[in-house]
């Protein structure tokens, strides 16, 4: 007998009328019907996808076979590829080639390279795991240790530079004092008259976020305009860059339309009208964990997965009564449909939702004879519950814990270990179960995208949770437990995020803990963070940034 669901505020009003439950307000989805519907048009997608394939054969010779003797040419190419989002179809090609230019990374006469030359092919093995040193820069210093004034006027060389350093590992001084460098003749270069529009548009998107910590489709979108105008561009590579990114755009826009049906069925925001009504922003933060097309199980569930934890994360912070969500808490624990029958009314369909959509993930995974990862993804959702009611604990105490106390547990519940152990499960046969283990055991990388997370959620958000009565954050156990002002601070938080993203550095060094497409996830993940909350809460508020960027991701096509 299916279970009657009655409508939160319905269930306020007529059973419970002494609650005084604490809401947030958000602001509705600024999306309306927009993704609905989408009229797949086959034919057009098919002849894009077949020129795809014949550029891909034509730019796979021009680069890995034509150009590889000349290493300077062929590394601006694999960074062309990488920085228009094809990296994805030349994957073994481009690790054969760093091999190559790494083998004869000690017989180079760095005498003879240029800045902008040898802070690339720095900047490109670092990030594919080679511990290169960066003694090489130390020739770009005069005699008293500091960098050539001469370098300053070479302004796609100190461009060149600024993204290398952002690959910094701890210990690295010389790297340290590049950023500074870099980045304070960056800035003055920007107001030149003499340098061109093409370059000071990328010096500005550049210090307003370095490759490392870019969103790689967002990144791609945005490299096509600015790697057209370039004299020297390859027409091929650059064709294949829009044929694909369309091509994919259309897979997304069937994805998210689908996505967008089930949760209209769902009838969530009406239901539970004092959660974020945010999807389509759920999926683009899963898109910019993984995008290419092999992943549209794992985009779909982690969606699905994301959408009831979000609802989860405001039951747990505002709405619901201490009571009721320790009531929640054990009905997740047991994973029990006859558990609903205790629940409030309002959380019932929340409930029903979760185990339906495990129950799906499970049956996929049966068919693809991978079921062992459905245990990974039940435990990692009882963990989210535990962590949510120690916070909710703290609230209804009133109590302020020791900032060791609260990361062990925000710095978890914030999110980023649920997202990056479910997205394991869509991923094929290069995930085991020694991958879950490693993973669900606190890694280092995991760690410090973890602490990023927490720390910068926590500036971003702290004015508004202070107003709407929430659990203290980061920034209230560190001010009450060592005496400083809240700007002091949020100046220790900035240094330890800039000394977590030294660490996730660290995990791509060969030999890496886990295979690198997972050290990947957590990384894309972080990206995604620092996008939405580099300056306020881009996903709870949605504004320019968030609307720019999905119509350039799941509206507008690249004009070919």
């Amino acid at each position: 007998m299916p279970v009657q669901i009655i409508p939160a505020a319905a269930s306020q009003i007529n059973a419970m009328p002494e609650v005084v439950r604490r809401t947030a307000n958000f602001k509705p989805s600024v999306w309306g019907d927009r993704f609905a519907n989408y009229a797949e048009d086959i034919v057009t997608q098919a002849h894009m996808q077949k020129q795809v394939e014949e550029l891909k054969q034509v730019v796979r010779k021009e680069v890995f076979t034509d150009a590889a003797d000349d290493f300077s040419h062929q590394l601006k190419l694999i960074d062309a590829i990488q920085r228009l989002g094809v990296a994805y179809h030349f994957e073994t090609e481009i690790e054969q080639a760093l091999e190559r230019i790494h083998a004869t990374y000690q017989d180079i006469n760095d005498d003879d390279g240029d800045l902008y030359n040898v802070a690339l092919r720095f900047r490109l093995l670092r990030r594919h795991g080679y511990n290169v040193s960066c003694d090489v820069f130390n020739k770009f210093k005069d005699v008293n240790g500091d960098f050539k004034e001469s370098l300053v006027t070479d302004v796609s060389g100190m461009l060149s530079f600024y993204e290398a350093a952002h690959l910094m590992v701890h210990g690295e001084k010389l790297l340290e004092e590049a950023l500074v460098f870099t980045t304070t003749h960056l800035e003055t270069a920007t107001t030149l008259t003499g340098a061109s529009s093409l370059l000071k548009e990328q010096i500005t998107e550049a210090l307003e976020r370095p490759l490392l910590k870019t969103v790689e489709r967002l990144g791609a979108r945005r490299y096509m305009s600015i790697y057209q105008d370039e004299a020297s561009h390859n027409k091929e590579l650059l064709k294949l860059a829009k044929l694909d990114f369309n091509v994919v755009q259309c897979l997304h826009k069937k994805e998210l339309s689908d996505i967008i049906r089930w949760y209209k069925e769902l009838d969530f925001a009406r239901k539970m009208p004092f959660a974020r009504d945010r999807l389509v922003e759920l999926f683009f933060w899963i898109m910019g964990i993984y995008f290419e097309p092999q992943y549209v199980f794992g985009r779909n569930i982690l969606t699905k997965l994301i959408e009831i934890v979000t609802v989860m994360d405001d039951m747990y912070d505002a709405f619901g009564t201490f009571e009721e969500l320790v009531i929640l808490t054990e009905a997740i624990e047991r994973w029990d449909a006859s558990c609903v029958d205790q629940l409030p009314d309002y959380m019932q369909p929340f409930y029903l939702t979760l185990l339906d959509v495990v129950n799906e993930v499970g049956e996929e995974l049966i068919k693809q004879g991978r079921s062992y990862r459905l245990y990974y993804v039940k435990e990692i959702l009882k963990n989210q519950a535990r962590l949510y009611i120690v916070e909710a604990r703290w609230f209804h105490e009133g109590c302020t814990p020791r900032m060791d106390e609260y990361m062990r547990v925000a710095a978890t519940s914030v999110g980023n270990t649920m997202l990056s152990v479910v997205s394991l499960v869509g991923m094929g046969d290069i995930i085991t179960k020694e991958t879950f283990e490693w993973l669900t055991n606190d890694p280092k990388i995991l760690r410090a995208s973890n602490t990023i997370f927490r720390l910068m959620d926590d500036i971003a958000g702290h004015k508004f949770e202070k107003e709407r009565g929430h659990v203290a954050s980061s920034i209230d156990c560190y001010m009450n437990e060592y005496g400083v002002s809240e700007q002091e601070t949020i100046d220790v938080f900035n240094e330890r995020i800039v000394d977590s993203w030294k660490d996730i550095n660290e995990e791509f060094l060969r030999p890496t803990a886990a295979p690198v497409p997972v050290l990947n996830r957590v990384l894309n993940l972080t990206r995604v963070i620092d996008l939405l909350y580099k300056k306020g809460d881009a996903f709870t508020h949605v504004g320019k940034l968030m609307k720019d960027t999905i119509a350039s991701l799941f509206i507008d096509p690249v004009p070919l």
